[in-house]
């Protein structure tokens, strides 16, 4: 069984690996693909203040699911909602409800975000 490395891949805060850096210093800690699954993906995101998670997306055939453990980030749809530590988040695949998360805090924000693994890509719409 893969040991999956415990650390961020790009801990000095670079920019989105797929968007830049137009969302502002981005971290992130794949779990699912160093793991060597394949049927769902799974990620660890770290937003330090200022920074949103991609641009406003949805996805035609994934589910996304988003757990927050700690910091308040507000999610951004055509209204936008603060949300607290221990909240998590749903969006079912082919609404159309554009979303992404923005950290207006002083202090990082981490999420877990779980889905097909299909739209932890350039595939669908970030």
């Amino acid at each position: 069984m893969p040991r999956i490395a415990s650390d961020f891949q790009n801990g000095n805060e670079t920019g989105h690996p797929i968007l830049g850096h137009g969302v502002g210093p981005y971290r992130v800690r794949l779990l699912s693909d160093p793991g060597g699954l394949t049927q769902f993906g799974a990620l660890i995101e770290e937003l330090p203040p200022g920074s949103r998670s991609s641009e406003r997306h949805w996805h035609e055939t994934e589910d996304e699911m988003v757990y927050l453990p700690d910091g308040c980030p507000t999610r951004v749809e055509d209204v936008e909602t603060e949300f607290a530590p221990g909240s998590a988040l749903c969006w079912p695949a082919g609404t159309g409800i554009g979303h992404c998360l923005v950290n207006r805090t002083d202090g990082p924000n981490q999420r877990y975000m779980w889905g097909d693994g299909t739209g932890l890509s350039p595939r669908e719409g970030l």
